[in-house]
């Protein structure tokens, strides 16, 4: 197990752990990708998967973005697919279309001949974010995963999906398998952030990315119960934790109570707003306490600087408005990842702005 570092300077873990940060802290979700033209260069050698299962390569490209940027926190670069592939689900991530499962699991026979993550193949995962935590000096490291509802999107819909209509039927017709289904990946969630964690990561985050499609009802009945026993067994290892998904303005409060499960005192819990929400209304429907992330439209980093900054500025104010209404702390970050049109002249600039205000 690894002895946690002591970075009692850094503004993203002050922010979220409730203390007052030296500045607004910033970092981009896929702040590592396709934006970066070392990043497209590196990856003309590697496939995604081959990328994220290669220590040295993962280790590269997830610090090309601290040398551009003065962001507050490194995320380790992987994929949320990858304890799947860890566990020995035939899939391949497509380029332009994402990840792609061979077989779909959709039946109480398919779910029943899943396996369990194979603790040695993540160990190249776990390699990479020891050597990070080495080479990253005070800048905290984000580990993450998908979200149980998240994987089993991909698995029982075969892909990405605009409608999940079989993760629905599945869902609502056989619940029993529903329910074993994601009780099998909340363990693999579990254990792939635990070996994270005792890798070195500073802080962690899950990615319940298709969790908006989802009403607040079925949410509660069918996705809370598994996603609050991932965090409420990672807060057994005292390290901050994000919860995010997309289009989940009526979720917010529902991925809240997910996330304070296992909430330790002064430990940090928080939900990543995505820019549909403002984060004053993010702040009343959340557990009292909770920290936010987020939440610029990802779109205004493509529509020229008086835009950015405009936007910035209002986030920034609507974060500190959002603190005085208890929230814990704000960590500023786009409402999503960074789209592959955006110019890192203008992210870096962005970042120089957050902080000078």
């Amino acid at each position: 197990m690894s002895t946690r570092r002591d970075l009692p300077q850094s503004p993203y873990l002050a922010a979220v752990t409730g203390r007052k940060p030296s500045r607004v802290p910033v970092w981009f979700m896929r702040q590592a990708g396709r934006s970066l033209p070392e990043y497209r260069a590196l990856r003309e050698r590697y496939s995604m998967l081959a990328a994220c299962f290669e220590p040295d390569v993962a280790c590269e490209i997830t610090l090309q973005p601290i040398r551009r940027y003065d962001v507050d926190a490194a995320i380790l670069f992987s994929d949320i697919v990858v304890p799947l592939r860890a566990a020995g689900v035939d899939l391949d991530i497509v380029a332009d279309v994402g990840p792609v499962i061979a077989d779909p699991v959709r039946t109480a026979a398919d779910v029943a001949a899943m396996k369990p993550l194979d603790p040695q193949a993540i160990q190249p995962v776990l390699v990479a974010a020891s050597l990070l935590v080495a080479e990253l000096g005070d800048v905290p490291l984000i580990g993450f995963a998908g979200a149980p509802f998240t994987l089993a999107s991909y698995l029982v819909e075969g892909g990405p999906s605009r409608h999940h209509a079989h993760v629905k039927a599945m869902m609502l017709a056989e619940p029993a398998s529903w329910h074993a289904l994601m009780a099998k990946l909340t363990d693999l969630t579990i254990a792939f952030l635990v070996g994270q964690i005792d890798a070195g990561v500073d802080a962690i985050q899950v990615f319940d990315s298709w969790a908006g499609a989802l009403s607040p009802i079925d949410y509660r009945q069918y996705v809370l119960p598994h996603s609050a026993r991932v965090f409420a067994a990672l807060g057994e290892h005292g390290v901050p934790m994000t919860h995010f998904g997309v289009g989940t303005a009526e979720l917010l409060g529902a991925m809240s109570e997910a996330v304070t499960a296992g909430e330790r005192p002064g430990r940090g819990a928080v939900v990543g707003v995505d820019w549909r929400t403002p984060l004053t209304d993010a702040a009343a429907r959340v557990v009292p306490g909770t920290a936010l992330q987020g939440n610029l439209d990802p779109a205004v980093v493509l529509a020229g600087w008086p835009a950015v900054e405009r936007a910035a500025r209002a986030v920034v104010d609507d974060g500190r408005r959002a603190v005085d209404a208890g929230a814990a702390g704000h960590i500023f970050n786009l409402g999503h990842g960074v789209l592959p049109e955006s110019d890192p002249a203008v992210l870096a600039d962005l970042v120089s702005l957050v902080h000078s205000l």
